[in-house]
C-alpha cells in the first residue's frame, strides 16, 4: 500500500464556501483519499464528520492557530478533532512575536514541545507548515532548523515543497536532515518560470522526495496544495492528482 493522498481544502476554498458537501463529493470522485481542513465552514464536528463519511474521505489534518492548542482551548480543539477523526493539528503560520528572532523561535519550539507532550497520549500530533521565510537565516541559523533542531520527534515537520523552493532552499535536504519528522507532507509544485505550475511542471525533485518520504520520512499522508490556478481550482487539483498517478503514486 502506498502513502494515501489528501487535499488541503484551502486549494478549493471558494468552492467549499459555496457548496461544501458537493465539493467534498467531487474531491472523493477524483480519487483523493483524505482532506485537510483550513477552517470548518461553520459546521459542527458532528456535521463535518458526517459529510466526510458520506463520501468516504478521511480527515488527514487541519490548519489551525497555535492559540487553539493553549490553555483551556486545547480540550475543545482535541474534542472537535477526535470527532472528525483527525490526528494532525498543524500550524500554517505563527504570530510575529513568535518568529521575530532566533530566541523567539526557540521559545516557540518549547511551546510546541509542551503541546506535543499533551497530545502524545491521545495519539494526536501538532506540527508546523512552512512558507518561504523560514529559510532566510536569522541570527546565524534558518528558523526551520531552529524549530526542528529543538523540538521533540513528535512535532511534525509538515514541509511544503513549493514554499521551500520559493525560499531558495531544497526540501530534499530537510527530509534527509530530519528523518521520521515528515508525517504529513504538502505536495506543491514550484517553477522559476511558471507561477501557475501544477505538480510535475516545475522544479520539485519528485522522485527524491517520494523515496525519502517512503523510507526515512515515515510519511503517513501526502497532501496536495495548489494556490495558483492555470485552470479552475477543482480542475487544477484533479490535474495534480492525475500527475501523481502518472508518477506511480
Amino acid at each position: 500500500m502506498g502513502i494515501p493522498i489528501g487535499l488541503q481544502l484551502y486549494s478549493v476554498r471558494e468552492a467549499c464556501e459555496e457548496d461544501l458537501p458537493g465539493t467534498l463529493s467531487a474531491i472523493a470522485k477524483m480519487g483523493y483519499q483524505g482532506v485537510e481542513f483550513a477552517g470548518y465552514h461553520g459546521r459542527s464536528a458532528e456535521e463535518l464528520r458526517r459529510l466526510v463519511d458520506d463520501v468516504g474521505l478521511q480527515v488527514c489534518g487541519t490548519h489551525i492557530e497555535l492559540e487553539t492548542l493553549l490553555g483551556d482551548e486545547l480540550e475543545r480543539t482535541v474534542d472537535y478533532n477526535k470527532t472528525i477523526g483527525n490526528a494532525f493539528l498543524i500550524m500554517p503560520g505563527l504570530s510575529r512575536e513568535r518568529t521575530s528572532s532566533r530566541s523567539a523561535w526557540l521559545d516557540t519550539a518549547g511551546t510546541f514541545n509542551e503541546v506535543a507532550a499533551k497530545l502524545k497520549p491521545l495519539g494526536m500530533y501538532t506540527g508546523y507548515h512552512n512558507h518561504h521565510t523560514e529559510f532566510t537565516p536569522m541570527d546565524g541559523e534558518m528558523p526551520w532548523d531552529t524549530l526542528f533542531g529543538n523540538t521533540a520527534p513528535e512535532v511534525v515537520m509538515q514541509i511544503d515543497l513549493g514554499n521551500c523552493l520559493h525560499g531558495h532552499a531544497d526540501p530534499v535536504q530537510f527530509l534527509e536532515r530530519y528523518p521520521g519528522r515528515a508525517l504529513t507532507v504538502h505536495l506543491k509544485e514550484y517553477s522559476g518560470t511558471n507561477d501557475k505550475a501544477i505538480i510535475g511542471e516545475g522544479d520539485v525533485r519528485w522522485q527524491d522526495v517520494f523515496e525519502l518520504c517512503e523510507t526515512t520520512g515515515k510519511t503517513q499522508w501526502y497532501i496536495v496544495e495548489q494556490e495558483s490556478y492555470a485552470y479552475p481550482p477543482l480542475e487544477c487539483v484533479d490535474r495534480c492528482l492525475q500527475a501523481l498517478r502518472q508518477m506511480g503514486k
